[in-house]
């Protein structure tokens, strides 16, 4: 054999070795050629099961696509357990998710305490811990926690938008402040105060906060009224969130009343409250309200109707659980789309974090979700909204606020 026939064998099968290894499928924990697992936690029951609907929408949307031929001819497999809102419950979840089930990552489990518990574990492991259900600010923490993003609007974006309302609108605001007492009520209040900035100090007139295993909040509403207040931020869950509207309304006190985005499902919160003491309320809206005439024709809106009525027909278009779960559901397929044949936690943490500006169904007008290496918060934009008895209306401009740097 001559010198250069053996040079071009030599080559021939160092191509033929380099291809196959090109182009070879990368998969980490819980993926197959049939198959990517993956899993939560959600309060299905204890003191935030409201939001347990989410969980359901996110199964049935992934149900939905499975059935279209999955996401590059895998399935989708959802391993969702209950935590009951309790951080013991959701650790031990999480690692049996992780130990036992080997999923590639835990995506959409709800709740900042929730989270909290598991965040260390999960960022030693390197599992990604992506999509999560809280706007807490923590979750943007490239630097320290690489393997956490979120996907709900940053919860200091959304106090200092409201801030930015009251300043244009209401000015001499007399400001009552309820929260729970975790890191989210406290990062709401710290956006409200520092979009109030110097004012902070003068329109507040009273703060009080509640624990999640407190029965009522009655006393805590009767003391915010007794301040003089006439207007009020409301940061609670739904069952708490309903317990103060309702007691707002019982003592026929009147107060320009704000309740952050977690609060604000219809089905979970303003029905249970009782539609006359919901009437007024304002809020901060990233995604448009499927209830609301105006969005009758919408094409989003009629899609995502056609979805519940056939992959969850026990789903209701008024509670905003749905449509959380909905859009979670939507960009945790995309981000899998994008990892291709390299399904590895490395990779999808990757497309996680590097999301072009994306008008997902059902966001409002103007709103987009994006995400960057240096920025996990995916929301910048947020529009205030009051609730006319039947739906929330947008009102006025979408605020634009850069959450990231909160």
């Amino acid at each position: 054999m001559s010198i250069r026939t053996s040079l071009l064998l030599a080559s021939a099968v160092a191509l033929a070795a380099a291809q196959p290894a090109f182009a070879q499928k990368q998969y980490g924990p819980g993926v197959t050629d049939t198959e990517i697992k993956i899993g939560q936690t959600m309060p299905y029951s204890g003191p935030a099961s409201a939001y347990g609907v989410q969980g359901h929408v996110e199964d049935a949307y992934y149900t939905m696509v499975n059935a279209k031929g999955g996401v590059n001819g895998r399935k989708i497999k959802l391993i969702s357990l209950d935590d009951a809102y309790s951080p013991p419950k959701t650790v031990e979840q999480t690692r049996k998710l992780v130990e036992q089930e080997e999923v590639l990552a835990i995506i959409g489990t709800i709740g900042t305490p929730t989270n909290t518990a598991i965040q260390k574990y999960l960022n030693a492991k390197k599992v990604p811990q992506i999509f999560i259900s809280t706007g807490a600010a923590k979750w943007d923490d490239p630097k320290n926690f690489p393997w956490t993003t979120q996907l709900y609007p940053p919860y200091q974006m959304e106090g200092m938008i409201f801030a930015k309302y009251l300043l244009k609108h209401k000015p001499d605001a007399k400001l009552g402040v309820f929260s729970q007492n975790d890191d989210a009520g406290k990062d709401y209040v710290k956006g409200l105060k520092d979009g109030l900035g110097d004012k902070a100090k003068t329109m507040i007139v009273k703060e009080v906060t509640y624990e999640v295993t407190d029965p009522t909040v009655d006393s805590q509403i009767v003391a915010l009224k007794a301040s003089g207040a006439d207007t009020l931020f409301t940061m609670a869950t739904p069952k708490f969130g309903a317990q103060a509207i309702r007691k707002v309304h019982e003592l026929n006190w009147k107060p320009l009343n704000f309740v952050v985005s977690v609060s604000s499902s219809i089905k979970g919160v303003l029905e249970p409250a009782g539609k006359e003491a919901s009437t007024g309320l304002l809020t901060a809206l990233a995604a448009k309200t499927p209830t609301d005439p105006r969005f009758e024709n919408d094409a989003d809106v009629k899609e995502f109707k056609d979805f519940l009525a056939k992959w969850y027909p026990k789903g209701d278009i008024a509670d905003g659980s749905t449509v959380t779960g909905y859009i979670s559901a939507y960009m945790t397929v995309k981000v899998l789309e994008a990892c291709g044949d390299n399904l590895t936690r490395d990779n999808l943490l990757k497309q996680a974090t590097n999301i072009k500006p994306t008008a997902a169904p059902l966001l409002l007008p103007g709103i987009k979700i994006s995400t960057r290496p240096d920025r996990y918060a995916p929301y910048t934009q947020m529009q205030i909204a009051r609730f006319d008895g039947k739906s929330w209306v947008p009102e006025g401009e979408v605020f634009n606020t850069d959450a990231a740097s909160q």
